[in-house]
Parts: structure tokens; C-alpha cells; sequence
């Protein structure tokens, strides 16, 4: 376990607003020691990853902005037991996080633990949130990429077979 996963397995993050602040605390804690330049900062570099051609560096306050405000909205809407919406929600946190692509690295990371403490405050079971295997990594590709064009489904059905275990 990271020193990052037990600061979350602890509660160290419970009190913290769900913004944008939140999620460069996240990141500043998996990277500072390796990256001290820009651990906890949007990247300013344009990247690609895959097909992917993630925002402009310039746009990312406000991207992430507007994302954690839409994350907390579906979280509202996903606490009522409606397992589809909760999935949705899940989904959503993820796959938009991905596309938009905010760090120069370690998106992966700081999605996974993001996940994590969002898993911890709806108290739902800790999943395993990376794929193993190569056809399941592949299918997580394949979702990715539909997320990326706000196709939430695929993404859904990920989450799906991580709550039971496949």
C-alpha cells in the first residue's frame, strides 16, 4: 500500500471539499517526491495519449473545474440506491477524468485513488480498480475510448464486473 492509499484508507482526505483542490492534493501526494516541479499542478505540456488528443493545457482549471462540480451533481443523484446511476456516476468519474487528462503523468494513479475515496464516502467495498489481464485491459481500452465521446456504457459494465469480482 502507497503512502497515498493510507492516507485515504485512513480518512485523511474525509474532510476535504470534492473539488479540483482536492484531487491536486491527490496528485501532489503520489508524485512530490519524484517530480517536485509539478507534482500537484495541471500539466502545461500538450500531450497524446493513444487517439487521444487531450484539452489544451490552458483550458484545464476550468475543465476540472466543471468536472468535479458535474461529479459532485451525479453523486447527488447516485446516493438514492439507483445502482444504474451510481454506476453511471462511477463511470463518469473516471472516464471524463481520463479524457480530460490533466496531469503531465500519473493520471492513472490519481484517478485510482480518486476512485478510492470516492468508493470509501459512499461506503461501497474497495474494488480492484486496475485491469489485469490482457483481454480485460483490453475491454478498459475499449471503454476508455467510448467514454471518451461521453459513451458511459462500456465504462459501466467495467464497473459492473469490478463490484463482482471479475
Amino acid at each position: 500500500m502507497t503512502l497515498a492509499e493510507a492516507a485515504i484508507y485512513s480518512g485523511e482526505f474525509s474532510e476535504c471539499f470534492l473539488d479540483e483542490n482536492l484531487i491536486l492534493a491527490i496528485h501532489h501526494r503520489i508524485c512530490m517526491d519524484l517530480v517536485p516541479d509539478w507534482a500537484g499542478r495541471w500539466r502545461s505540456v500538450e500531450v497524446r495519449v493513444g487517439n487521444l488528443h487531450p484539452a489544451q493545457s490552458f483550458l484545464l482549471p476550468m475543465l476540472m473545474r466543471d468536472y468535479t462540480l458535474d461529479l459532485r451533481a451525479r453523486l447527488d443523484g447516485a446516493t438514492g440506491g439507483d445502482e444504474t446511476a451510481l454506476l453511471e456516476c462511477l463511470a463518469f468519474a473516471e472516464g471524463r477524468f481520463l479524457t480530460i487528462h490533466p496531469f503531465q503523468d500519473f493520471n492513472g494513479r490519481t484517478i485510482r485513488l480518486l476512485l478510492t475515496e470516492l468508493l470509501r464516502r459512499l461506503d461501497l467495498p474497495m474494488v480492484s480498480l486496475a485491469p489485469e489481464g490482457e483481454e480485460v485491459r483490453q475491454c478498459y481500452f475499449a471503454a476508455l475510448e467510448a467514454a471518451d465521446v461521453h459513451d458511459w456504457r462500456p465504462l459501466m459494465k467495467v464497473w459492473e464486473g469490478r463490484f463482482v469480482g471479475e
